[in-house]
C-alpha cells in the first residue's frame, strides 16, 4: 500500500516539474507575430509620394536593385551605406575614383556602361531604381516614361541649390528606410560648410574661371550651375556668374580676358589631362595674356566633386583651401 502511494507521489512530483519546465521554456520563445509586426511597421511607411522637381515619384515598396548615373549619384549611395543595393553605374569617365574612405567599398562595382547608360542596358538591368543625374535623362538620352513602364521607378538629381540637394538625401533616407542616416549626413555637411565659412568670412573674394575645355572658347559653367555655387561658398566668385540662361556655356577667350579671373578652376576627369589642358592654356595667344596664367595661379578640382551629390563639404573645403592658401594652411 505504501509502495503504491509513494509511486504515486513520484508520479506527480514529475508531471508538477514538467509542467513548471514548459512554462518556463513558453515564456522564452518569442513570438512569431513579432518579426510579422516588424515588417508591418516598415511596410506601412509605403507607398509614398515624393516631388522631385515637379515630377511625382511613387515608391510602392523598398527597392532593391538600383541604378547609380553618375559618379556623384554613386558615391552618394556609398555614403548613406547604400553600397548593397547598387547593381549598376554609369559615367566613370567623368570620375577620377572614390574619396579614400569609400575605396575599399569600389573595388566590385558595377558598371552598367563607362560612358552614358544606354536604354537597352537599363532596361535589361533587372533594376527596379535609379539615382541618376538630369544628364542621363531626356530628349538624347532614357526616356523616364518608358523606364517606368518597365517597372523601373526614376528619382533625378537635378539639384541647383544646396537645399535642393540635402533633400534629395532626406528624400534617400526615406525611401530606403534609413532617415537617421541621411539626417545626420545632411547635418555634418552643413556644420563643416559653415565652419569654412566661419573662417573666411571678411575676406576679399578671388575672381574664378572655371575651365572645363577649350576648343573655339572656353567651355565653363554659369551662375547658374550649382559648381558656380560651391565656389561662392567657398570664397571665390565665378566671373560669368551674370550668365544665368544655362548651366554649361561657351564663351570666347576675348570675353574671358575681360573679366580677368584671377584664378583658373581646371575640371579633372578623363582626358585631355589636367597638364594638357595647362598647356592648351598658356598655349593659348590671347588666354596666356592673363596674369594668372603668367603667374600660374591655377587650381584643380575632379569634376564629380562639382556636381550635386555628396561631396559639398568636401569641396567648399577643397577650393578654400585654394583660393586662400594663407589661411587654410595644413
Amino acid at each position: 500500500m505504501k509502495s503504491r502511494k509513494t509511486t504515486s507521489l513520484l508520479v506527480l512530483a514529475l508531471v508538477l516539474i514538467m509542467a513548471l519546465l514548459l512554462s518556463a521554456c513558453s515564456n522564452n520563445i518569442k513570438p512569431e507575430t513579432n518579426h510579422d509586426n516588424t515588417n508591418n511597421s516598415e511596410n506601412s511607411n509605403y507607398p509614398m509620394i515624393l516631388d522631385n522637381y515637379g515630377r511625382t515619384v511613387t515608391i510602392n515598396s523598398k527597392p532593391q536593385k538600383a541604378l547609380t548615373l553618375g559618379p556623384n549619384c554613386t558615391e552618394l549611395f556609398v555614403a548613406l551605406g547604400l553600397r548593397d543595393y547598387i547593381t549598376g553605374t554609369s559615367l566613370a569617365n567623368h570620375s577620377r575614383g572614390p574619396l579614400p574612405e569609400y575605396e575599399k567599398q569600389y573595388a566590385d562595382m558595377p558598371q552598367l556602361n563607362y560612358g552614358s547608360a544606354t536604354r537597352e542596358a537599363v532596361i535589361t538591368s533587372g533594376a527596379d531604381f535609379i539615382y541618376g543625374i538630369d544628364w542621363e535623362f531626356g530628349e538624347s538620352g532614357l526616356d523616364i516614361d518608358e523606364l517606368e513602364s518597365y517597372g523601373i521607378t526614376v528619382y533625378m538629381n537635378s539639384a541647383m541649390t544646396l537645399e535642393e540637394q540635402y533633400q534629395e538625401i532626406l528624400d534617400i533616407g526615406k525611401i530606403f528606410g534609413i532617415e537617421d542616416v541621411a539626417q545626420n549626413y545632411v547635418a555634418d555637411q552643413k556644420a563643416r560648410i559653415q565652419a569654412v565659412q566661419d573662417k573666411i568670412q571678411g575676406l576679399d573674394a578671388p575672381t574664378v574661371l572655371v575651365y572645363d575645355s577649350g576648343s573655339n572658347g572656353v567651355f565653363t559653367c554659369s551662375g547658374s550651375n550649382f559648381e558656380s555655387l560651391l565656389i561662392s561658398l567657398a570664397g571665390g566668385k565665378n566671373i560669368f556668374y551674370d550668365l544665368t540662361e544655362k548651366q554649361w556655356i561657351t564663351v570666347s577667350y576675348e570675353e574671358v580676358i575681360a573679366r580677368n579671373p584671377d584664378i583658373i578652376l581646371i575640371h579633372d576627369y578623363d582626358t585631355p589631362s589636367v597638364e594638357e589642358k595647362i598647356a592648351e592654356i598658356k598655349a593659348n595667344d590671347i588666354l596666356s595674356q592673363l596674369e594668372c596664367v603668367k603667374n600660374e595661379r591655377f587650381a584643380v578640382i575632379s569634376l564629380e566633386s562639382v556636381l550635386p551629390g555628396n561631396r559639398m563639404a568636401y569641396t567648399v573645403e577643397s577650393l578654400a583651401k585654394e583660393f586662400f592658401p594663407d589661411v587654410f594652411i595644413d
